[in-house]
This record gives C-alpha cells, structure tokens and sequence, in this order.
C-alpha cells in the first residue's frame, strides 16, 4: 500500500512512499535495539548536547519544515511555524532538565542506604497522529531519548514527509544512528511490532479505536502504554466572566489547528444570563473567519486534512440538525477546490445527537445554555471524553472549587487548553490514561528500581 502526501488545500497528489516490508521493519527494529545498548550508556551531558542541537536544528530551519506540515494536513504557516518551534522548546527542557528529574531518589529504609533509580527500558514505539505532525512526535521523543531509550515511529499514512523530516532532524543533531527511525508503513504492521519481544512498550496518540486497539494488543503482550486519545472539551462561561476575553479565546479555541485538535474547545457550555449575548457575538465572529490558502500568512482557517473526515464532520452537523439541533452559521461544504469547510455554530443539541455526543474532529462549536454554575459542570461532565477542559470566571475561589468537579485531565481557569512541556497532559475516561510531558511524562517509560543495600 502506497503512502501519499495529498495536499488538502487542492486535493492534488504531492508524493507517494512505498511501504517498507516487514523483512525493512524487523530489521529496523534489530539495529534500534542494538543502538539501545549503547545509548542507554551514554552520559546525561552528551545526550543533553545532542537534544540541544536538535533544537537548533528544528529553529533554523523552522520555515522548511513548516511548509510541509502545511503542505500535508493544511493547517496554516503561521500555526505551522509554531508548531516547530514549540518541538524546540520540548527538546530544550528535557535537555535542561532530565538529569535533575531522574537522578536517584534516597529514601530511608532499615537498610544501610536504599534509593529509587530510574532505568531506560528500551524500544518504544510511537504510533502518532496526523493533526500535529511534528509536536505529538517530539513531545514523546525529546523525554525517552533523554531518558536513555530508542524511539521508532508509525506515523499516520498521509504525512510521511513528516515523519521522515523528523528522522533527519534527529540525524543532523548528531544522534547516533538508529536510536530514533521512522517506520513508512500503515497500520496492518503495527500488531506485528507489539509482539516483537525487543520492542518494550508504546505510546498513541489518536482515536478511541486506534488506542482500543494497539492498548489491547499491548496488554496480550503486557507491554507498557500511554494513551492520549479524543476530546470534547467543554469551554465553560460563567455569569462574571470577562466575555470580551471570552469570546476572542473561544474562537481560537475552536479554530486551531482547523479546529483539528484534541484539546480545542468544542462544547460551549454558558450559563443563562450570558447566553444570549456570548452567542450572538461568538456567531458573528465565527462568520467572519478568513477561510482560505493555508500557504498565505493572513488565512486564518484552512482546509481539512483529508476529505473522508470533512465528509464525515459535515454528517455529524447535518445529522444533529436533521434531529433538532439548531444551526447558526456554516454547516455546508465549501464549493471550491480542497477540502474547505466554515466555522460552523450549532445549538440545542440534545443526547443521543452527534452534536452532543461525539467529537467533532473540525471547526464546528456545539452551544449549550446551562441554568447555574452547577448546570454547567453537569452538562460539562456529561461527556464520555475527559481531556482538557476551560473555565471563565472572575471568582478565581470559586473556580478552583469547580475545577475539582470536572472530570478531565486538565483545567484552565480564564484561559486556552493548551499542552506544556513543564505540566502533565493528558486525559481520564475514554480520552485515555497515562501521561505526557514534565517529570511525570518521561516517567511511563523507564524502569523505577528500588535498589536496597544492606
């Protein structure tokens, strides 16, 4: 099976890669394992060397590399020069900071001296997403190499430029070869890594299904796993809310990425008083979105990635409104080359609609008018998902007592969701488990060994 880049801005075919047999792939993961024995020997202060100067690598050449992940899934070259830079800034905090984290941990004990070590485990494989091609990459990356393990890559199949620009970043900061490589195959192969007894465990980030699947494979084989899975995160608005700040961060919030994201706000939850106001402006705004060329630095939302999803989005609109729910704005595919579709608003969405429901893997915003404070985190947790979620209120006590009420991985009081390399990320309920970045990220994967000396 072939793997293409298609641009999502014309729907024209740019590349296309020839899958690697699984003879290429064993024998990638041979030499990853025994790059593995070396790296895992190799001092703090090289490692950190090398990492920086990917950093550099990634900063210099930020334009080249933000082009083609505007090329491949569309989204805009100013949000994609972003994206290469904030993979420099994980790159230099694990540099900085991974021999702090995982130095040795005394603790006292009846024992002469006993202490906490924390040991890299090996190969991991990385089974990573299409919407962020570099950042969901670089986030597990930077830390497992630091700490000591190989990393080998199943990118998604419509953004293999990516995952082989990433492989060259990593050979132009020097590292030793093998230590990080990139699979080109599609999903079919990926049960046939898990059961390679030299790889040791796996991150995804993706689907439910995709992560339903490579965890359930992983635990016949009782391999380590961090899933990082869907969103529907709720953007709550309270009656003292700042609305003018509101209202602005909620359009971003929606629209990043091409409202493509994990942790973008899709469901508005407003308490009564202040729903009608924050509707009307939040419409109105959301009409008035540049659509357009995601090459041109005034576009503000570009293509879809691929048009199967755009299909499928515009279904999930059509459906809520075939059963109630109300539309605002949008809701119609664009008629015009590429995969194009508007900001779209919806109301009144009720259970058992897509709309409430499901996740919304695009730029439409789902609106919901809650009685109280308490209404609101209801129809907040009301949601199988539980990645991130967004509070805005001017009683920052009060918000902190709510924030605990909310199922999620995170919370952002006045604020964007957004991941950072210095806090965990990560979801609870079918958004996944486990955790990414800070100490607690580069922690799935090494082996915590107590070691007791009498």
């Amino acid at each position: 099976m072939p793997l293409e880049t298609i641009n999502p801005a014309t729907g024209e075919l740019v590349k296309s890669f020839t899958e690697m047999t699984k003879k290429e792939v064993s024998d990638i993961i041979d030499h990853a394992h025994d790059a593995f024995l070396l790296w895992r020997n190799v001092k703090y202060a090289e490692r950190s060397e090398l990492m920086m100067n990917a950093a550099n690598v990634l900063r210099e050449r930020k334009e080249e590399y933000g082009k083609i992940l505007t090329l491949e899934m569309g989204k805009t070259i100013k949000q994609a020069i972003a994206e290469v830079e904030k993979c420099a800034w994980v790159c230099e905090y694990y540099a900085k900071n991974t021999e702090e984290i995982l130095k040795k941990e005394l603790i006292e004990t009846d024992a002469s001296e006993s202490y906490v070590q924390f040991d890299p485990i090996g190969v991991v494989l990385a089974v990573m997403p299409w919407n962020f091609p570099f950042w969901q990459v670089f986030r597990f990356a930077a830390p497992a190499l630091m700490a000591g393990n190989v990393g080998i890559l199943k990118h998604a199949s419509n953004v293999p430029m990516s995952a082989l620009a990433i492989e060259q970043i990593f050979s132009l900061a020097g590292f030793p070869q093998n230590t990080f490589k990139s699979l080109l195959i599609g999903s079919s192969q990926v049960n046939d890594i898990i059961k390679n007894p030299k790889v040791k465990a796996a991150t995804l980030t993706g689907s439910e299904q995709a992560g339903k699947k490579v965890a359930s494979d992983c635990g016949s084989e009782l391999k380590k796993t961090v899933m990082e899975l869907g969103g529907s995160d709720p953007f709550i608005i309270l009656g003292d809310a700042n609305l003018d700040e509101a209202i602005n961060t909620a359009v971003t919030a929606r629209l990043i990425n091409n409202g493509q994201s994990c942790i973008a706000a899709k469901r508005f939850i407003v308490v009564k008083e202040v729903y009608d106001e924050f509707e009307k402006r939040f419409v109105e705004k959301m009409k008035n979105v540049k659509i357009g060329d995601p090459m041109n630095e005034e576009t503000e939302l570009g293509p879809m990635a691929r048009e199967d999803l755009l299909i499928e989005l515009d279904e999930q609109v059509k459906k809520s409104v075939r059963m109630g729910a109300k539309l605002l704005c949008g809701g119609e595919r664009l008629n015009q080359q590429g995969y194009y579709y508007p900001a779209t608003v919806i109301a009144d969405s009720k259970p058992g609609m897509p709309s409430y429901d499901e996740e919304l893997f695009g730029p439409v915003a789902s609106l919901f008018k809650a009685e109280d404070d308490e209404d609101a985190i209801k129809i907040a947790n009301d949601s199988p998902f539980g990645l991130g979620a967004s509070l805005w209120s001017n009683d920052l006590e009060n918000a902190k007592t709510l924030a605990t009420k909310i199922e999620s991985g995170s919370v952002f009081i006045n604020g964007l969701v957004k991941s950072d390399p210095r806090l965990p990320f990560g979801g609870v309920k079918i958004s996944g488990y486990g955790r990414e970045l800070s100490h607690y990220g580069i922690k799935e994967f090494v082996n915590i060994k107590s070691v007791w000396i009498k």
